[in-house]
């Protein structure tokens, strides 16, 4: 079992920053790719970022040279910088980890932040 908790949403303004963070606990020794996700209002769920456990990333184009993932496997922790914050980036953020297929890749969510990018 994994437990994951986000923190960091909020409301900022276009242009602005936030940093989410991903807490993961449990099983984390069996924990292989991290992610966040985000669905916003009357759409689906979309990749933002994903991270390997070697430090691999991977990014939605629309968010690409303004967001970054990061992983600190000592805290068991993910991270989301996301600068230049678009009204299109307001929706909940959730974070996601896998674990290893010897461990079946079995798939936890945490509860999800709302980010609000708004004037």
């Amino acid at each position: 079992q994994v437990t994951l908790v986000e923190s960091g949403g909020g409301l900022v303004q276009p242009g602005g920053s936030l940093r989410l963070s991903c807490a993961a606990s449990g099983n984390i020794f069996r924990i292989n790719a991290m992610g966040w996700y985000r669905q916003a209002p009357g759409k689906q769920r979309e990749l933002v970022a994903t991270v390997t456990p070697a430090g691999s990333t991977n990014y939605a184009d629309s968010v690409k040279g303004r967001f970054t993932i990061s992983r600190d496997n000592a805290k068991n922790t993910v991270y989301l910088q996301m600068n230049s914050l678009k009204f299109e980036d307001t929706a909940v953020y959730s974070c996601k980890a896998v674990l290893f297929p010897v461990y079946g890749s079995t798939t936890y969510w945490g509860q999800g932040t709302q980010v609000t990018v708004s004037s």
